[in-house]
């Protein structure tokens, strides 16, 4: 799937192997101190001081907090994208790309970065048109991070295999609801030991009795069948 570019909000590239790696700096701090303090109590002169540096440098490349924190949130959405984009098996049936689908985000939200996943799940609500907020520029972001889950989904019903009465609206918010409802659990709990594996066969076969078409069952059991009459017949 052909992804539209991301908008550019850099105030200036840089221009040296210097000045990339002072973004790339500047990137992955202010991504560790946004995901500690949340977008209202981070602040450049906290990332300034992390790294070291004058709070000019920062503004040298970004033209304030909002800028960079746009940056940091639209390389998350990349990194994820391409993740799921590379991970989902393209020739297996919809339930295992489902599977594929809940595992990457159940790992992505609550092991590799649960501050960073809270940040943009809150930023991203913020009403859109309330002036500086960061909201209008992540909805574009959000409709791209969820094309692959949509594109699932769209199949799955073109298969046969997902219920074509319910829209894809719908069946998003069926599969992304819980794992989000996941990480508010976790964040307000630290401390708890989350099982990938168990957690994603759960919330599968969960979603799935939900989703599935209503004669799936009968054709899964009708192939096992079919199968099954192939071996004895080799026999």
């Amino acid at each position: 799937m052909k992804r539209d570019p991301a908008p550019s909000i850099q105030r200036r590239a840089p221009t040296s192997a210097k000045a990339e790696q002072r973004v790339r700096d500047i990137l992955r701090v202010g991504r560790e101190v946004f995901a500690e303090l949340g977008y209202e109590r981070t602040t450049t002169t906290e990332i300034a001081q992390r790294l070291a540096i004058s709070e000019a440098t920062i503004f040298t490349y970004f033209r304030g907090k909002r800028e960079l924190c746009l940056r940091v949130i639209g390389d998350w959405y990349d990194e994820t994208i391409a993740t799921i984009e590379a991970t989902l098996p393209p020739d297996s049936s919809t339930r295992e790309q489902l599977e594929a689908f809940v595992r990457i985000h159940l790992s992505i939200f609550l092991v590799q970065g649960t501050g960073i996943c809270a940040l943009v799940l809150s930023e991203g609500r913020s009403r859109p048109g309330a002036g500086p907020d960061l909201g209008d520029t992540l909805h574009e972001l959000q409709r791209r991070y969820t094309a692959p889950l949509m594109d699932l989904l769209a199949r799955g019903q073109v298969r046969g295999e997902i219920r074509a009465d319910l829209p894809l609206r719908l069946l998003r918010s069926l599969v992304l609801g819980p794992i989000e409802h996941m990480l508010w659990e976790l964040l307000a709990s630290p401390q708890r030991n989350i099982d990938i594996e168990a957690s994603t066969r759960d919330l599968v076969a969960l979603l799935w009795q939900a989703v599935q078409a209503p004669d799936q069952e009968l054709q899964a059991l009708r192939g096992l069948r079919h199968e099954l009459q192939k071996a004895l017949d080799r026999v």
